[in-house]
């Protein structure tokens, strides 16, 4: 086996260096990965590196001082800044935030636990975002945080079950939670974080802030950049896209930390050494919420994790507790993951939507496989995973325009093109994509740009359980 880079350590078992590289380089090649990636154990590096470009036009390479957003990631900075608002007095975990907040009248009984753990009920600002699109296109000004209450007040959303009943994933609670914190505290929220968590944890290139409401502070910054017509040369951080993301650029606390690798490595020490918050403290945030019912509170059904405060946690087998987030907006995929037991630690950010979700899924599979002490799956792109020789007998029977049960149903109608099957993917009237269809076994396909599958049957088709019947 090679010898470890400078500032790496080899593993006895497994080149863990060369194998992470390898599948970065294979998911960047099949158009599921760019951007910058860290390794470490024990504090040590194992592996990083970069690939792909941190601009539309691919004129800047990613450097490993590269900043990126972290998108939800953020969370756990944010609760962070609770753990210590709380240690200095400013509130109780068990507190509602009627006593703060006392416009909220239709959450009574919402405490700051229940927002930490996603259990409060208060609905997520994506059910109603066209709120703050109306300030930026109106106003030609992008809402506050403060105005988070505002929001709630005026579009009256009601919560969607009572406090601790469920789970369901909130970025209004942690709006909240940032704003709880700058008022109790007295301290603008991005002050109250610099000062308090990545000055002590020494994360000097690390920010929480508004690039696209106050300019971009960083010269290094990795642009968010999404596809069009298949190719990245969209940014969306410009005018065009501010329906998208500028109009929520002015929030705190659900996102808006701006970092680099080198700094998340810093933050994975300053936990471990307890520079920032006791271990007990962390404790307390590791341990996932229990529901009224004494049941335990599963954030991932599938995969058995629980919430805790801004950290989905779980354990493995063999390496113990392990806590982790991940973090998505338009052109922003990032991971961070603690094995807290096994004291090692997994980031990666990406500053572009992939062009094959299945490269960048089995590439983030094989990265934590790796992480893991594992072997690696291979990196398949759709084609690869595709039937080769499909039988497209009834290809022409699934044809036609599909009814829209619900806003958010996107595919509107199926043709045939050149012998291949193609849907129109319609989000919204200004954002409709036409795609390929792969043929994944039988009545069964799927598309580059996302996970989802989908079934045809008797003039219907099916995605993520929900039927369509044929017009």
């Amino acid at each position: 086996m090679p010898s470890a880079p400078p500032g790496m350590t080899a593993n006895t078992t497994m080149d863990k260096n060369t194998l992470m590289q390898n599948l970065v380089r294979e998911a960047h090649e099949k158009g599921g990965f760019n951007g910058a990636w860290l390794y470490a154990e024990s504090g040590e590096i194992v592996s990083k590196g970069t690939i792909g470009w941190r601009d539309p036009a691919n004129t800047l390479p990613i450097a490993e001082d590269t900043i990126f957003q972290l998108a939800s990631v953020s969370k756990q900075f944010t609760a962070t800044a609770v753990m210590l608002a709380v240690r200095q007095g400013f509130f109780g975990l068990e507190d509602k935030i009627v006593q703060y907040f006392p416009e909220l009248t239709a959450y009574p009984d919402v405490t700051v636990r229940h927002l930490l753990t996603h259990t409060s009920g208060v609905p997520d600002y994506f059910e109603d975002d066209d709120w703050f699109v109306k300030i930026w296109t109106e106003e030609h000004r992008v809402p506050g945080n403060g105005e988070i209450l505002r929001f709630l007040c005026e579009t009256k959303l009601k919560p969607e079950f009572a406090p601790g009943e469920k789970i369901s994933y909130s970025n209004t609670g942690y709006n909240l939670l940032a704003l709880l914190v700058e008022r109790r505290s007295g301290v603008k929220y991005e002050d109250f974080l610099q000062k308090n968590v990545f000055e002590p944890a020494g994360m000097s290139s690390t920010r929480a802030c508004h690039i696209r409401r106050d300019g971009v502070p960083f010269e290094n910054y990795a642009q968010a950049t999404v596809p069009e017509n298949g190719k990245f040369v969209r940014d969306v951080d410009s005018e065009e896209d501010g329906e998208e993301v500028i109009a929520l650029d002015g929030l705190n606390g659900d996102d808006y930390v701006y970092t680099n690798i080198y700094d998340m490595l810093k933050w994975d020490r300053a936990l471990h050494e307890g520079k920032v918050l006791t271990l007990e403290e962390q404790q307390k945030m590791y341990t996932p919420a229990k529901l009224n019912s004494g049941e335990d509170a599963l954030y991932d059904e599938e995969d058995g994790l629980g919430y805790g405060f801004g950290w989905a946690t779980g354990r493995d087998e063999k390496l113990g507790l392990v806590v982790s987030h991940s973090g998505g907006m338009p052109g922003v995929s990032t991971w961070f993951e603690r094995f807290l037991d096994a004291d090692r630690v997994l980031v990666l950010l990406c500053n572009r939507d992939y062009s094959d979700a299945r490269a960048f899924m089995t590439c983030f599979e094989g990265m934590r496989a790796v992480a893991k002490g594992e072997e690696p799956g291979p990196v398949r792109s759709i084609e690869e995973i595709a039937s080769q020789y499909p039988d497209k007998s009834k290809w022409e029977s699934f044809c036609g325009r599909y009814e829209k049960l619900y806003e958010d149903f996107p595919i509107e109608e199926v043709s045939l093109k050149d012998g291949e099957l193609h849907a129109r993917v319609v989000w919204d009237e200004d954002d409709v994509l036409e795609c390929r269809l792969y043929p994944l076994g039988e009545n069964k396909f799927g598309r580059k740009g996302g996970m989802v599958e989908i079934s045809f049957g008797e003039g219907c088709l099916t995605i993520d359980g929900t039927t369509c019947r044929k017009l």
